[in-house]
């Protein structure tokens, strides 16, 4: 089952780096990770996407509250939550293709953040299935390069990951 780990931690050199070794020490899969300070700079937000059985998930949650950076711990798939994900995509854009990709945008709700003669960058957020429709629909001989942020959430309504 897709999780998705929510975690406030200190700001400081190592605290990502003992958090990715307790799941690498435990042969466990991290399928993405964002991390950034908060509005707090002593503290960052970070947000895990992994995949695990409850027991696994369960597992994995106790053994972050050990780690002494871990302040608070939040399994956002518990319940209601909106995530997000960032695509920048480089296509090759020549002739009848600008057109199609600038159609292609706009009907994914995306933006072409640069433009050159004979290439676009589009930028498009939203959930990891938007972003996978968003380049399947693209012709794949078009792609040069895309890079992705990885998931980031948040619950919803008044349950909040604060200190």
């Amino acid at each position: 089952m897709r999780r998705i780990i929510s975690l406030l931690l200190e700001n400081e050199a190592g605290a990502l780096s003992r958090v990715a070794g307790l799941f690498s020490a435990r042969g466990y899969n991290i399928e993405s990770l964002t991390v950034a300070p908060t509005e707090d700079p002593s503290l960052s937000r970070m947000t895990i996407v992994t995949h695990g059985s409850d027991e696994i998930i369960e597992q994995i949650t106790k053994q972050l509250n050990k780690l002494i950076d871990v302040v608070k711990l939040q399994d956002l798939t518990e319940g209601a939550h909106i995530e997000r994900e960032m695509l920048l995509i480089k296509v090759r854009a020549v002739d009848a293709d600008r057109e199609e990709l600038m159609r292609l945008t706009d009907i994914f709700r995306g933006s072409i953040i640069d433009v050159t003669g004979q290439t676009f960058t589009i930028e498009l957020t939203g959930t990891g299935e938007k972003l996978d429709a968003f380049i399947q629909a693209v012709d794949n001989e078009l792609i040069l390069e895309t890079v992705r942020s990885g998931v980031t959430g948040i619950a919803r309504g008044e349950k909040c990951l604060r200190v």
